[in-house]
């Protein structure tokens, strides 16, 4: 996992969109808006994941498969849905199986784009609230097991007005110190 500032720069998403020179983000940052990271090698993962899993109280799974391949037809238009920004009422937990791929994370309260490029073996928990968004590298291909507290389920909330004061989102400022 490498987490930096994204540019900001028109142009193909799947791109690392790092400034030159990088702005890395320290570890400390991403904790500090309540991203949780781990790196768990693939092979032989299963009892390492399972603990995990248990010890925050994931109870379901299931595995995505983001390509041309694994998503048919509706492979475009899922690239473009995932890389709205958005919120879940959920954490949103995954481990990713191989492949490659980029999740942006707002910071707050400075509202700047953290990218976090994730590859085979990295396991991220992004928070419930937190605005943020997917899109793959120009590997075109992730694999990851998702992680789910209760019944799986994936709903986003685009950034509005009226997810600024959804109760998760309130919810998630109040934890990370921001808000009142």
């Amino acid at each position: 996992m490498r987490a930096y500032y994204y540019d900001n720069i028109p142009g193909d998403q799947r791109l690392p969109h790092d400034y030159v020179p990088s702005r890395p983000v320290a570890g400390e940052t991403l904790e500090n808006i309540g991203v949780k990271y781990w790196n768990i090698p693939v092979e032989g993962h299963e009892p390492k994941v399972n603990a995990l899993a248990k010890e925050r109280g994931y109870k379901n799974r299931d595995t995505i498969n983001v390509s041309k391949e694994g998503l048919g037809d509706i492979y475009e238009a899922k690239i473009k849905t995932f890389f709205e920004e958005h919120m879940h009422e959920d954490e949103e937990i995954r481990y990713i199986l191989s492949g490659s791929g980029f999740f942006d994370v707002r910071e707050t309260p400075s509202d700047e784009w953290i990218r976090i490029a994730v590859e085979s073996g990295d396991l991220l928990v992004i928070p419930a609230g937190i605005y943020h968004r997917f899109t793959l590298d120009t590997a075109n291909n992730i694999k990851a097991l998702r992680l789910f507290q209760d019944e799986p389920k994936w709903v986003p909330y685009n950034r509005s007005e009226q997810t600024d004061v959804n109760p998760h989102r309130v919810q998630y400022l109040k934890a990370i110190g921001v808000g009142a």
